[in-house]
């Protein structure tokens, strides 16, 4: 895995639906949503949520990849489905 991909890149609603299908703990999921839709710092997400900005940068470093593999593999599905059905 490319771990230069930025989840970024993708859709707001992509990230938006992927980060509340695939992260369980809703904390995790704040947070998430909080530097990848509306794009706050690392510093602002530990005032936010009153954690270390090492919490925070561990919480977004341990769920990013399994999310962009996840969005990754639905987009291709969603293309496998365009081409056999379209």
């Amino acid at each position: 895995m490319d771990k230069n991909i930025d989840l970024r890149e993708f859709p707001n609603s992509v990230i938006t639906n992927a980060v509340n299908e695939y992260i369980h703990n809703k904390r995790n999921r704040d947070i998430l949503k909080r530097r990848y839709i509306d794009g706050l710092t690392y510093e602002q997400l530990a005032y936010q949520f009153d954690m270390s900005v090492r919490q925070i940068k561990n919480i977004i470093y341990t769920n990013k990849e399994e999310l962009v593999k996840k969005i990754i593999i639905r987009c291709w599905n969603l293309h496998l489905y365009m081409i056999i059905y379209m």
